[in-house]
């Protein structure tokens, strides 16, 4: 998440990346629920987003060869292990929340002799568990969201709950570089009324959701003035109603609560 001064205007816009086929397809599927799409309607949709027919064959077979889906009778699903994905980008955009009593939780790493990756996927985990590290090891946020800690953490970590002597807008705004995110937020929204390509309102989605993850979902007290976090909700939210229409029409109405979706990478 790079700085950036929320009141000076930006002229290039957000940097977006250019989806690949895989991230098309993944996109479509992480927003379909169920996560499944048959193989002619899957086609006629990434049409609209510039891929050809040999491109998308190939993608799809490298994306089935290196686990991502499963084929089925009629089409492609996401594999299991994305599935995981599928349900921290849905409570990206509705993230359960509760009311804030003041109590902060926390992580303390107390494994040792861990290797690099080991060491990194842990910090993965933790801050896709919206944890922010105070110092190496030491890993905590406002106890407001509504779910509870792993309790596979217990392996690796103590847990707890605490309440820090230091005011908590001050180690919120330490914790997190919240006028950075808001200002990017803004750039996104900002860049909406500038895409009209379907190509390029998924590529840009795909950035609201990757920024969506990043969003460490603070209790309103503890966040600045005109926070954009709930606006850009709402209009990925649109974007995916959008798409689900056409999803649904492809496939006759037969999926129910099937929606568009956009590959969010971790930070």
């Amino acid at each position: 998440m790079r700085s950036n001064d929320p009141g000076e205007p930006v002229p290039d816009g957000p940097r977006l990346r250019p989806l690949s086929a895989r991230s098309v397809v993944l996109s479509l599927l992480l927003g379909t629920h169920p996560p499944e799409l048959p193989a002619r309607e899957l086609g006629r949709l990434v049409e609209g987003f510039d891929l050809g027919g040999s491109t998308l064959r190939a993608a799809l077979s490298r994306m089935v060869a290196a686990g991502d889906l499963r084929r089925t009778d009629t089409g492609y699903r996401l594999s299991d292990r994305l599935l995981e994905r599928q349900r921290r980008q849905d409570e990206s955009v509705r993230p359960r929340t509760r009311s804030w009593r003041g109590e902060w939780e926390l992580v303390v790493v107390t494994a040792s002799g861990r290797g690099p990756a080991e060491r990194a996927e842990l910090r993965t985990r933790l801050a896709g568990l919206r944890l922010a590290e105070l110092r190496e090891g030491v890993w905590l946020r406002p106890a407001n969201l509504g779910r509870p800690l792993p309790v596979a953490l217990d392996e690796v970590a103590e847990r707890g709950t605490a309440r820090p002597a230091r005011p908590a807008a001050e180690l919120a705004a330490r914790l997190w570089p919240l006028d950075a995110w808001a200002g990017e937020a803004r750039e996104l929204l900002g860049h909406m009324g500038r895409t009209g390509r379907p190509a390029e309102r998924l590529t840009l989605f795909a950035a609201v959701v990757r920024h969506l993850l990043a969003d460490p979902v603070l209790p309103p007290s503890l966040l600045p003035a005109g926070w954009p976090g709930d606006e850009l909700r709402a209009a990925y939210a649109d974007y995916r109603r959008g798409l689900e229409s056409e999803v649904r029409s492809l496939v006759g109405g037969s999926r129910p609560h099937a929606g568009g979706g956009a590959e969010g990478r971790r930070p």
